[in-house]
């Protein structure tokens, strides 16, 4: 059993401030209050904050069978009308908080939300076949809604139609697209577990309703410094005549860092740009930060190729140059939470007569260590990637020698190329989170996760939350060897991404794994050791004894079948030669096939058109829970509704109290539509495309109000006949059913936390 220590045990601990400064609002034990829609933005200094019972999912037109087939553009789950071809839909209360799109390819898009259609156009609409030369600063139509820094268009991204406005959905979401020429995009979404926790009410979203102007101001504040400014300081100047050098150790009642400046002179930033810059929360064994500073701060290099103001000028993370009195300045502002010290030091040094000055500001922290996260930025170095297999960028089992971590994972600053290759990009992000065999996030590309589109026509930018800050177009027009090094940043802000006891942030390197570039990534996340999400039971479909155990029960369910292939990842298995190396020199080569590099798998479970019902096990101190389903995803657009019922003794059949906790819907199949139409005006060309790729991992989140209290729940999942075409007049290869071969249970809890966790 996860017990929470309340204030008490924070003043065995050593901490007298407790009876103080936490009271009852801020109890560890009392629900915490998490930012939503535009809160999420106004509440940014919340994003240390613990999300129980929120998940984040990217969802985007990837090619379904692991490959980079047209870019990952023109996929789509199903098309209904010519000028409906969707690419998202969604059953559940959450909010759609990014969506981005190649240029004006696919507009006007629908946004149908609450089954109501909005249409957002683009100005490139009107004519896509002239648009970059009529429309040098187009915008959204209509753009109230959609207007900058919440939204930015191609002619400021060099590529990428951008929205950062939040987009509130009660019941569905669903996105489509009219054109299908080049239609790529993805989209990052939360649902909710627990409405009573969040900021405020999750309302439909109105599409007459302009953006906040207090979070526009905010936002437009990006390059400046926006943290509070009457708090605790600590500034110094460092001297840097050693290898590693501790510059700055605050010991202090729970605090936060808000601001974390340092400013070298102009004419020795490159010479400093690879020194690590290390912080080290509450005397942990190791840094939670550790990375080079030009990474760290948003860029690959500090060689500023145009002389620009900012090289980097990002919401929580800028680069500032002031030529005036000769210096760079280097400011981050993202939260970081401490309870005992915050050490800051520099290693990898080059001694010299340098000095550089450090500003560090903090204020108070009123919540509970165990309801925050400390700040992390992980770096990886990757000179050469493993062929046919993702960069794992973070893996937060066993980082810091902890195996499991509750919290949010919020950027990525990364290096792509040492050799101004643009080429690299086009390798899809997938992320993994709490155990889940398929990627919760999954893009269309590594320039699109910073922003871009095309490579971002060679050019750099720098927006609030995304951009290409540095590397020249092309080799040959680099000014300097530093000029070869091309490098992104991506900030998650109101679009964050939690979890509960794992993170796997991977990138593809090249479209299939086949890249042989160098690649460098610091990855910004927050991290408590110790869990929020607990799995707490597991079913296995088709087993006899697990189905008795968990008084399994299904209506009209199949029989036992097995089924052998594969999740969706990347490519089976080389081609048979690679950077001009012959695959068939190595062992396992197979002339027909290739080299494996994801083998088929086997796993056995049922379908049903019925209804299906479980009693499974929770953590009875539960604040909500969290089923995970694995599926055969050939069956389309799997829809249910979900009850839940207490367990007891004398409870039977007869007198069950159901309550429903929502509709299960996973859209599309393994089988999806393709067009890639002659021109930007030509009717779509229809193509299917089936993967052999079966395997999913679903989620469905239960509310804590049908949780709480309860070591047991007796699940009933009731299915919904989904007559959906994957075409008008042409059906899904097979018929619509719930499919289950292993559901597992989890548990959200407060995590049981306590400071000599980390600290000594």
């Amino acid at each position: 059993m996860h017990k929470v220590f309340r204030c008490l045990g924070i003043v065995l601990l050593g901490f007298p401030w407790c009876s103080s400064v936490l009271g009852q609002k801020t109890a560890s034990n009392s629900a915490q209050v998490i930012p939503v829609g535009m809160d999420a933005y106004r509440m940014w200094d919340k994003l240390p904050v613990q999300r129980l019972g929120v998940r984040a999912y990217m969802r985007s037109t990837y090619d379904r069978t692991g490959g980079n087939h047209h870019a990952d553009a023109g996929h789509f789950l199903f098309m209904n009308n010519e000028d409906e071809n969707v690419t998202l839909d969604v059953k559940g209360k959450g909010v759609l908080y990014f969506f981005r799109a190649n240029h004006w390819h696919g507009s006007p898009w629908h946004f149908t939300i609450d089954g109501k259609d909005n249409v957002v156009k683009e100005t490139g609409t009107s004519d896509p076949v002239n648009a970059t030369k009529l429309f040098k600063n187009s915008t959204f139509i209509p753009s109230g809604p959609f207007s900058n820094p919440l939204a930015w268009t191609w002619s400021t991204t060099r590529g990428a139609d951008l929205i950062w406005t939040p987009m509130p959905f009660r019941d569905s979401i669903r996105i489509a697209y009219s054109r299908t020429f080049y239609g790529t995009g993805y989209y990052i979404y939360h649902l909710f577990a627990d409405e009573s926790v969040l900021s405020q009410p999750v309302k439909t979203w109105d599409i007459n309703k302009s953006s906040d102007q207090e979070v526009k101001d905010l936002i437009s504040s990006s390059g400046l410094d926006i943290a509070p400014k009457n708090i605790k300081s600590l500034h110094g100047k460092i001297k840097l005549k050693e290898k590693k050098i501790a510059f700055a150790t605050i010991k202090a009642s729970p605090s936060s860092i808000r601001a974390f400046k340092l400013t070298l002179p102009l004419d020795k930033a490159l010479d400093l740009e690879r020194t690590r810059i290390q912080i080290t929360w509450d005397n942990a064994k190791y840094p939670s930060v550790d990375a080079p500073l030009c990474l760290f701060f948003g860029a690959g290099t500090l060689y500023n190729r145009e002389n620009k103001e900012y090289l980097v000028k990002g919401f929580p993370i800028n680069i500032h140059y002031d030529y005036i009195n000769k210096k760079v300045e280097l400011s981050c502002y993202y939260p970081m939470p401490f309870f005992k010290t915050a050490r800051f030091e520099l290693s990898d040094i080059e001694p010299g007569d340098i000095d550089i000055t450090y500003d560090i500001r903090y204020e108070p922290l009123y919540s509970p260590a165990n309801r925050n996260s400390y700040f992390h930025a992980t770096y990886k170095n990757f000179p050469q990637p493993e062929l046919g297999k993702d960069m794992t960028w973070l893996d937060t089992r066993g980082t810091e020698g902890h195996q499991e971590w509750s919290g949010s994972f919020v950027g990525t600053s990364f290096i792509f190329s040492h050799q101004a290759n643009l080429g690299t990009l086009e390798g899809d992000p997938r992320f993994f989170f709490d155990d889940s065999e398929s990627p919760q996030a999954y893009g269309t590309g590594t320039e699109e996760w910073g922003g871009g589109g095309d490579y971002w026509g060679g050019e750099n930018m720098t927006l609030p939350f995304a951009g290409h800050p540095c590397g020249a177009p092309e080799k040959n027009k680099a000014t300097h060897e530093k000029d070869l090094i091309e490098s992104g940043y991506r900030f998650l802000i109101a679009d964050m991404m939690p979890f509960g006891r794992r993170a796997r942030i991977q990138f593809e390197h090249g479209g299939e794994n086949l890249a042989s570039e160098h690649y460098e990534a610091v990855t910004y996340w927050y991290g408590l050791p110790a869990p929020s999400l607990i799995k707490t039971d597991e079913l296995d479909i088709g087993n006899e004894e697990s189905e008795k155990k968990h008084v399994y029960t299904s209506s009209a369910a199949s029989k036992v079948l097995s089924l052998t292939s594969r999740y969706e990842m990347g490519i089976d298995t080389f081609p048979k030669t690679v950077w001009g190396m012959d695959m068939a020199k190595i062992p396992g080569y197979n002339e027909k096939s290739g080299k494996e590099i994801y083998p088929a798998i086997t796993m056995d479970g049922r379908f049903t058109r019925g209804t299906s019902e479980f009693t499974v096990k929770l953590d009875p101190e539960n604040k909500g829970a969290l089923i995970r389903r694995t599926l055969d995803y050939s069956f389309p657009n799997q829809l249910a509704e979900v009850y839940v019922a207490a367990v007891s003794p004398t409870s039977g059949e007869s007198n069950i109290q159901w309550e429903k906790a929502g509709d299960w819907y996973l859209a599309g199949s393994n089988t999806v539509t393709f067009s890639a139409p002659n021109g930007e005006l030509g009717l779509r060309k229809i193509q299917v495309e089936t993967s052999n790729r079966c395997f999913r991992d679903d989620e469905f989140l239960i509310p804590a109000r049908l949780t709480q209290k309860r070591s047991e729940i007796r699940v009933k999942i009731k299915f919904v006949q989904n007559d959906q075409q994957l075409y008008p007049g042409f059906p899904y290869p097979k018929e619509s059913a719930w499919s289950e071969l292993q559901y597992f249970i989890y548990s959200y809890i407060i995590p049981d936390f306590k400071l000599n966790v980390a600290g000594k």
